[in-house]
Formats: C-alpha cells, sequence, structure tokens
C-alpha cells in the first residue's frame, strides 16, 4: 500500500460509517471496530508501514488512528443503543471523530512527504 491507498482506504472506511448510522444493522461490531490493526490502513501501519517507523509522523499515525478507530466505536455504539447519529453530529469539525480522522490523513501526508 502506498500513501495515496492508505488515504483512499481511509476514505473508504468513513463512508462505511457513513451509511452504517444512517442504517445500523449489527454488520459493524464495536468491539471489532475499536482495534486499530483490523482495518487496511492499521494492517499497513502495523506491517510494511513499520519501515517509516523512526519518522515522529509515523507515530503520530499510529496515535491518532488508534483515536479515530476508539471514536468510530463510540459511534457505532451510539448507534446501536438508538441514539440520532446523522452527519453532522458524527462528521461535523468538532468531533472527535472528525478531529482524528483530519489527523490520520494530516500524518499519512507528511509521511509521504518525507518518505
Amino acid at each position: 500500500m502506498n500513501f495515496d491507498d492508505a488515504v483512499k482506504a481511509h476514505a473508504e472506511w468513513k463512508m462505511k460509517l457513513s451509511n452504517y448510522i444512517r442504517s445500523p444493522d449489527k454488520s459493524l461490531d464495536a468491539n471489532v471496530v475499536c482495534k486499530d490493526d483490523q482495518c487496511a490502513l492499521g494492517k499497513w501501519i502495523y506491517g510494511e508501514g513499520k519501515t517509516h517507523s523512526a519518522l515522529t509522523e509515523y507515530s503520530t499515525l499510529k496515535t491518532e488512528h488508534a483515536k479515530f478507530h476508539n471514536a468510530a466505536a463510540d459511534i457505532i455504539r451510539k448507534a446501536d443503543a438508538g441514539q440520532n447519529m446523522n452527519d453532522q453530529i458524527v462528521f461535523g469539525s468538532d468531533s472527535d471523530y472528525a478531529k482524528s480522522s483530519a489527523s490520520v490523513v494530516s500524518a499519512i501526508m507528511a509521511m509521504k512527504k518525507k518518505a
């Protein structure tokens, strides 16, 4: 996976969550989603991406990616419990999810510049 593919994989996951909150059908399990090594980007971070572990941005990416998955799991739990989880609440710029998502993309792009 290259850096552009990493950003794409992250964006695809965001779409998956957006679709889920519209119709929580239990296809996503918060206890799995909270694990940051299960998605395509996580597998890259803990696998091939380790070749960039000397970069500060790699550490930032790992941290922010873990925060992202915790925020996503929290959203799934709330949606499963019937709470209103519309796009503005989830993806609005003030949400933990949106902040961590932006930080993930920023860290990937910073790594791309240094690699």
